[in-house]
């Protein structure tokens, strides 16, 4: 039994493999080991994932003994080399592992669902960015991502704070700001103080993404978006010798919603759209078998 984990800063995606086959998927809470302790994400795993596990192998949900699987893979963002080893000891402290116990940065798991076995540049646009070149079986080249306030090009929080910063100007049209008071009722104090004084500003400022999908229609917002992955394609893709010969595959869901913007900022680099999705599991399902 094959126990993959593609986990994130809000939720994490389980699929449990038997024998090629997907016995079950699970949905848990986030276990980004940069935000949690080893102890809440220890408490996380056997509240949400150990009682499934023991159900699927037989043992009484309720029992106090460790569910066993053959081998675990868990992509998580957060999990740098020396973040890795804390994972791993949550995963062992919980659960049996007989074979191999693998922690490793939710970008190979891009690089894996998209590429497969085969060499190509991968990338994540979600609330945040990332990229890299990959040989089939690692990461080569990686441009540093250096988070939403340096860096993050490409990302969900940036491309929020642009918008922000546009409609809070007066720069958008009124038909867009009118949909926007419309729809969150904000003043401009409510956003600073959201965005500066409170909790995870990024994903505030990601959180208007969709807001900004529905009005893809209205100029200004399209070209906004354009000029976004523009920025992305300049400074991050142009840095990988490949970028120019190969297609360049996406997956997160903005990339996925906005593949036409995408792709018309990529072409003005002279660059490829190849695949998107919107998740990894059904690829590292697909490497993992």
């Amino acid at each position: 039994m094959i126990l993959i984990a593609d986990s994130g800063s809000t939720k994490t995606d389980w699929a449990v493999l038997d024998g090629g086959k997907t016995l079950k998927t699970i949905k848990t809470g986030g276990a980004n080991p940069f935000f949690l302790t080893e102890e809440e994400m220890a408490q996380a795993v056997r509240e949400d994932l150990v009682p499934e596990l023991k159900t699927l192998t037989g043992q009484d949900a309720g029992s106090t003994g460790k569910p066993a699987v053959d081998h675990v893979f868990f992509y998580g963002a957060g999990c740098t080399p020396e973040k890795q080893p804390v994972v791993e000891r949550v995963l062992k402290s919980c659960i049996t592992v007989n074979g191999r116990c693998e922690v490793a940065s939710d970008l190979l798991a891009a690089a894996r669902a998209l590429c497969g076995h085969r060499p190509g540049i991968a990338c994540i646009l979600g609330t945040g960015s990332n990229s890299c070149e990959y040989d089939g079986t690692s990461i080569t080249h990686n441009v540093p991502t250096l988070g939403f306030i340096l860096g993050d090009e490409g990302g969900g929080a940036r491309l929020g704070a642009t918008f922000l910063r546009e409609v809070l100007r007066g720069h958008l049209s009124e038909e867009v700001t009118e949909a926007w008071q419309q729809r969150y009722h904000l003043t401009q104090g409510d956003v600073l103080d959201r965005v500066y004084h409170q909790k995870l500003p990024n994903q505030y400022l990601a959180s208007f993404v969709p807001f900004i999908d529905e009005h893809l229609n209205d100029r200004q917002v399209r070209q906004m978006v354009v000029d976004h992955f523009d920025e992305f394609a300049g400074r991050i893709l142009s840095n990988y010798a490949t970028c120019h010969t190969e297609p360049i595959h996406f997956i997160g869901s903005l990339a996925f919603f906005n593949r036409e913007p995408l792709e018309e900022a990529l072409r003005n680099h002279g660059m490829r759209l190849g695949t998107i999705i919107k998740a990894p599991m059904e690829g590292l399902i697909d490497f993992h078998k």
